[in-house]
């Protein structure tokens, strides 16, 4: 382990390959740090240097016209955000804000982190993920190289699978300088249907009912009762978004396909919907809880079952919700030193999904695996990105996988 040092200011793209070139020559790693929001993200690995993108700010082109917005790494998403509601758009993957689950202030998020954690929120079911709406970017690889990829329009696919892989990589492979990003019109008005009465398998099942109606519902999540709401009873939750006429007009049309015996249904205005959607993008029913929380990702009709399996098998689960109409479950587990990573991890792989340890003790990431163990054909492919953007592992050195 390296000793610690004095954390290094990110002013533009020189600084970024300056300070990599001399981490290179001093056989160091660093961590990228924006606004601090995700640093308990990942696996604990103390590093030597960090480079901070806190500085490297501001909206570099808007053109609400042609739905296409650049901003520095360091831009905070909330800046972005209101810059854009000005216009009447938004970022429609809807990035979720790590802030209330680790603890900390809400707000700090940058762009720049959202897009290495391919932060997508509960509208990802219709609008896609982060990876989905980024035009381009330009970076500062492992190997102190400049790289630009991508362009401003959608169709420009040069460098476009480039943009696929750096999403999500969580720093590992490059420090991203400047981000170009598709922004989309935000709907007229939006309402939630609740659907109250069916228990969690039941509620389940129907939000998958609700998938396969022409509604066009953009999110769909279960909640438990006392999830949410200060509900008593589980609740299914669809959101309806665009003009006022189709929202109430397809409202009504789902409450006819989805009636049935027992079953009765609510509807939260706009007011109460935004509320309901931002705080389930923010993991909130589960962030309050005292406790080791996990992501999992799995088919939608599998949720149910894998929530089971982790309770049959001892894991004692404190809180918990399903997003994406069931593909995406979030469960707060009673604190141990493993977390309960084999009993979770058994339970996802029966039905082909994937678990992520999100929040735990520095000592339970370092010795955890944190992300879901990979086939070994799709770790060699791992392990050669990771060489051919940074052969010397200086960028986030152990924070997704031990070995590099």
């Amino acid at each position: 382990m390296h000793s610690a040092c004095a954390t290094l200011e990110i002013r533009d793209e020189a600084d970024a390959v300056d300070a990599i070139c001399a981490a290179h020559a001093k056989g160091v790693s660093c961590a990228i740090v924006g606004g601090g929001s995700k640093s308990g993200l990942g696996r604990y690995a103390p590093q030597a240097q960090a480079l901070s993108t806190a500085t490297l700010t501001g909206v570099t082109l808007y053109e609400p016209n042609e739905l296409v917005l650049s901003a520095r790494a360091g831009a905070r998403l909330s800046e972005i955000e209101a810059l854009l509601d000005q216009h009447g758009q938004q970022l429609a993957f809807e990035p979720m804000d790590y802030g209330r689950l680790f603890g900390a202030e809400a707000g700090c998020a940058t762009i720049g982190g959202v897009i290495a954690v391919n932060a997508s929120g509960p509208r990802r079911i219709k609008a896609g993920a982060a990876r989905d709406h980024l035009l381009g970017f330009r970076c500062v690889t492992g190997r102190g190289e400049l790289v630009k990829s991508g362009g401003r329009v959608m169709k420009n696919v040069t460098g476009y699978d480039l943009s696929k892989l750096i999403c999500g990589s969580y720093g590992t492979l490059a420090l991203l300088t400047e981000l170009t990003l598709k922004v989309l019109p935000k709907p007229q008005t939006e309402c939630t249907l609740l659907a109250i009465g069916a228990d969690e398998a039941e509620s389940l099942a129907l939000l998958r009912r609700a998938t396969a109606t022409p509604c066009e519902p953009s999110s769909l999540a279960m909640l438990p009762a006392g999830a949410a709401l200060a509900l008593d009873a589980e609740a299914a939750a669809i959101r309806l978004e665009g003009p006022a006429i189709s929202v109430t007009a397809r409202r009504d049309d789902l409450v006819a396909r989805l009636a049935s015996d027992g079953l009765r249904f609510e509807t939260l205005d706009e007011c109460d919907s935004k509320a309901l959607w931002r705080g389930l993008r923010d993991a909130a029913p589960v962030a309050a809880a005292v406790g080791q929380i996990w992501r999992i990702s799995v088919a939608p009709s599998e949720a149910f079952t894998v929530v089971e399996r982790i309770r049959r098998a001892g894991a004692p689960v404190l809180a918990h919700f399903y997003d994406w109409a069931g593909g995406l479950i979030w469960l707060c587990l009673e604190t141990a030193p493993d977390a309960y990573a084999a009993i979770l991890r058994s339970a996802v792989d029966a039905s082909g999904g994937q678990a992520t340890l999100i929040r735990a003790s520095a000592e339970t990431r370092a010795a955890v695996d944190v992300f879901h163990p990979q086939s070994a054909a799709l770790a060699a492919l791992t392990r050669r990105v990771k060489e051919s953007f940074d052969p010397a592992h200086i960028l986030e050195r152990g924070r997704m996988r031990a070995e590099f």
